[in-house]
């Protein structure tokens, strides 16, 4: 089938590629193959008679402009569902999950370290369950653990390699992340990565210990990866500096420390210590250089094939070795497919404008990678080169300035992207840095030219990297500075998309070179980002979101004016917890100043998370029932809970009924002392005199939220005739069994019950037989597991809305709850 393709059908053919793939992804479940297929049919169909119904006409008429658009849509979007649908077939089978299975199969990443162990994909060649060959996804990210169960001792580890062949017995899940608004979607991340299963290496006495089989010629590059950050370890005695080496080296991001991550968001330099779009783009234009300038030393190669040529194949080459020695991550492979699409349209010698330019750009991307739609990078990295081609800032690299032009070339192309890019990154990310423009005027350069060249030169001459680490350290001391300064981050609520793109477009406006009347009426496209504020509930009302933090708790409840965090969820390993990973973006999004933090108990699944919403909420007053001498007091001394304190918020009353505050003076495990709070909307409050009667609406409800309590204190509440009527509850202790006795779920006769937990949490919560005894009293149960985050309010109590049902999309786990794993690991 031969299509009439004209110049003038490009635009809506690209355009339908990149809007086809935009809607797809939107799918909360995939139709059947044939569907796809067939649209992929129809659409050829429709694609090759509209361009051949005006075959001699110079320009195409506006129906066939349109056909071709419609044409363009669905084929890529019916393609991009073909291909989901292929790979969703690819999911672990249910009944696997949990079940001790023998694999053989190859190390195919570089292992990377954590306090607990390692991590590694490992591309499966077999598979079996009690001798029998069973089918599992052919990629899978397994963890390899120090230690068999919490309280043994760590053993020593292998030094596993990229490209060795081991048979080792793992348990296998399917992949499963939490799900928070304006949180990290692990799920997806794993898609795009083309990993089906997650799961572990079993050490069990009982069973055939690991064993290496081969040292395979595969993943040689990974082996080779692996082998130079060893060495930067070896040679750089900083582990902080050495970190951050392997990272701009070999792309292991997860060997920056968390502090340092932590500074270089604060000073928007993040970009740069990764091996990210800016990095393969820099080498590619510097290797470009290189060979041009080499080739041009000989007039018979430049005979042979011209110059400019002969450099931007070099470039594209040595760029490509570049991505791939540093992991090939999807941010690089992205970069790559833009530079080979924009170099070979130049090495055709056709002159495009640049809006085409970067539209194709654009399609060949999101044909190459739909998903890519759904990550930051992407909009990140293709704005801001839009940007640059709409303010012709592409001049800069050509070469043809000198001295104090380049110079000033560079601070304008640097204020452009910054000040362009301010929206989105609120937008994105809900803080953007105020110093940022001085950072990078800085450490752009100074990484760029001198830490990464270094750093490479390093694997052949080590002494470099000395130099290296030191270069790496006398710019932390500057960026640490600049994030230390008063008003170095600014904060703001993250806004519908709708007004982030008008605020871009704005941005874009006050930047580009036209006149000033023009620019200025990009100011009131800028103004809603700026003051956009979420609802927030009615005087007298409130609302709670019960976050998806895994085994553990964390909820956020909000009235008119106050804001009120209870519980901060679990730690999951030294420099990762529930604070940083869940609590701290969404009360960042939100924009909440928040006025208490209410720890139930000691236990980490409650408190891991603590120091982080601490750190972030400075004037966030803390209570809770842990010990004098727990950590936490040294960071922020806390008032006790005790039964019978009681303070209003917005005509929302609070009151503590447990524990006692002579339990604080007897020896009890801490679940006993965990923090029971009521909450309770003004008509329920009405009965308290110290509740306004403007604030009395009919219609009240209640939230109970009672900590991990157990049968004991739960049949102390109902001897102390404590109000437990609630419309909301916090299931007690996530469900476990020593909870939720049919007497106190008669006295709160609940309408709606969450339970925090984590997808098969080796507790086996909730349990089943509690689970019962909620149905059967007619309660309507969500567990964090089927329903991501949760969130209610009090004037819609008989309904709550889940994430994983209101924003599912096909590659979302359905979170059903299978047998609980063993306890040991």
């Amino acid at each position: 089938m031969h299509f009439n393709l004209k110049p003038g059908l490009l635009v809506p053919l690209l355009v339908g590629a990149v809007m086809g793939p935009a809607l797809q992804i939107q799918q909360a479940q995939l139709w059947p193959l044939p569907v796809y297929v067939g649209l992929c049919v129809a659409a050829v169909s429709l694609l090759w008679w509209a361009t051949h119904r005006h075959r001699h006409r110079h320009q195409p008429g506006p129906s066939t402009l349109w056909a071709v658009l419609i044409a363009s849509m669905v084929l890529a979007g019916a393609a991009t569902g073909w291909r989901a649908h292929t790979f969703d077939a690819q999911r672990l089978n249910p009944e696997l999950e949990g079940k001790d299975l023998a694999l053989v199969g190859v190390v195919a990443t570089m292992p990377q370290s954590h306090e607990f162990g390692l991590r590694f994909r490992f591309t499966v060649e077999q598979a079996t369950l009690d001798g029998v060959a069973v089918k599992i996804p052919p990629l899978v990210l397994l963890s390899w653990y120090a230690a068999a169960a919490p309280h043994e001792a760590p053993r020593a580890l292998p030094n596993l390699r990229g490209g060795e062949r081991w048979k080792l017995t793992v348990r296998l899940k399917a992949p499963h992340g939490n799900l928070n608004p304006h949180g990290f979607d692990y799920e997806l991340w794993l898609w795009e990565q083309g990993v089906q299963a997650t799961g572990y290496v079993r050490i069990n006495p009982k069973m055939s210990p690991p064993r290496h089989l081969a040292t395979t010629g595969l993943h040689p590059i990974e082996s080779a990866r692996q082998t130079v950050r060893d060495a930067i370890y070896a040679r750089v005695a900083d582990r902080r500096q050495a970190g951050v080496l392997a990272a701009l080296v070999t792309g292991d991001q997860n060997a920056i420390d968390r502090a340092d991550w932590d500074v270089f968001r604060a000073t928007g330099v993040a970009h740069l210590m990764s091996i990210s779009g800016l990095h393969v783009t820099m080498f590619a234009w510097l290797a470009a250089a290189l060979v041009g300038w080499l080739w041009q030393r000989s007039p018979r190669t430049c005979m042979v094939w011209p110059a400019q040529h002969a450099a931007l194949v070099g470039g594209l080459i040595l760029s490509l070795a570049y991505a791939l020695f540093s992991g090939m991550g999807v941010p690089a492979q992205r970069t790559l497919w833009m530079l080979a699409t924009i170099g070979l349209l130049r090495w055709s010698g056709r002159q495009w404008p640049w809006p085409m330019v970067w539209l194709l750009a654009a399609a060949v991307v999101v044909t190459v990678d739909p998903w890519a739609l759904l990550q930051v990078g992407f909009w990140l990295s293709f704005v801001a080169v839009g940007v640059l081609f709409a303010t012709n800032m592409e001049v800069s690299t050509t070469g043809t300035q000198r001295g104090y032009g380049r110079a000033l070339a560079l601070l304008r192309e640097q204020w452009v992207v910054t000040v362009a890019l301010t929206p989105l990154t609120l937008l994105l990310f809900g803080q953007a840095s105020v110093v940022g423009l001085l950072a990078n005027l800085l450490a752009i350069p100074w990484v760029t030219l001198l830490v990464t060249p270094l750093a490479m030169v390093g694997t052949v001459v080590a002494p470099a990297w000395d130099v290296a680490a030191w270069a790496v350290g006398a710019l932390g001391v500057g960026l640490e500075w600049l994030a230390a300064l008063p008003g170095a981050t600014i904060s703001l609520a993250a806004a519908p998309w709708w007004i982030g793109a008008g605020a871009v477009w704005g941005a874009l406006l006050l930047v580009m070179r036209v006149p000033w009347s023009l620019r200025l009426a990009g100011v009131p496209l800028v103004l809603p980002l700026l003051m956009w504020q979420p609802l927030r509930p009615d005087m007298g009302q409130f609302e709670l979101l019960a976050a998806d933090v895994g085994q553990g708790n964390a909820v956020v409840v909000r009235t008119a004016r106050h804001t009120l965090v209870y519980d901060a969820g679990p730690s999951y390993g030294r420099d990762v917890d529930a604070g940083h990973r869940v609590l701290v973006p969404l009360l960042r999004a939100w924009d909440e100043q928040v006025d208490m933090l209410m720890l139930s108990h000691r236990d980490l699944d409650h408190v891991g998370g603590a120091p982080a919403v601490l750190a972030m909420q400075p004037q966030a007053a803390l209570w809770a029932s842990i010990e004098p001498t727990h950590p936490l007091q040294a960071l922020r001394p806390a008032t006790r809970c005790e039964a019978g304190q009681s303070w209003v918020w917005d005509g929302v009353r609070f009151d503590i009924l447990h524990p006692l505050a002579a339990d604080y003076d007897r020896s009890q495990k801490p679940n006993a002392m965990s923090c029971v709070l009521r909450i309770a909307s003004a008509a329920q409050a009405a009965t308290q005199a110290d509740i306004p009667a403007a604030h009395h609406t009919p219609g009240g409800r209640v939230a109970l939220l009672v900590g991990d309590i157990e049968r004991q204190q739960e049949k102390a509440l109902l001897a102390r005739g404590a109000d437990l009527r609630a419309d909301f509850l916090l299931i007690p202790h996530h469900g476990s069994k020593t909870s939720s006795t049919a007497a106190f779920l008669d006295a709160v006769q609940p309408v709606l019950a969450v339970a925090q937990t984590g997808y098969r949490n080796r507790f086996g919560h909730p349990a089943p037989q509690v689970m019962a005894r909620y149905v059967a009293r007619g309660v309507q149960v969500r567990d964090s597991v089927q329903c991501g985050a949760f969130s209610w309010r009090s004037v819609a109590a008989n309904r709550g809305d889940c994430l994983r049902d209101s924003a599912r999309r096909y590659w979302h786990h359905s979170g059903a709850h299978a047998a609980a794993e063993d306890q040991a690991l």
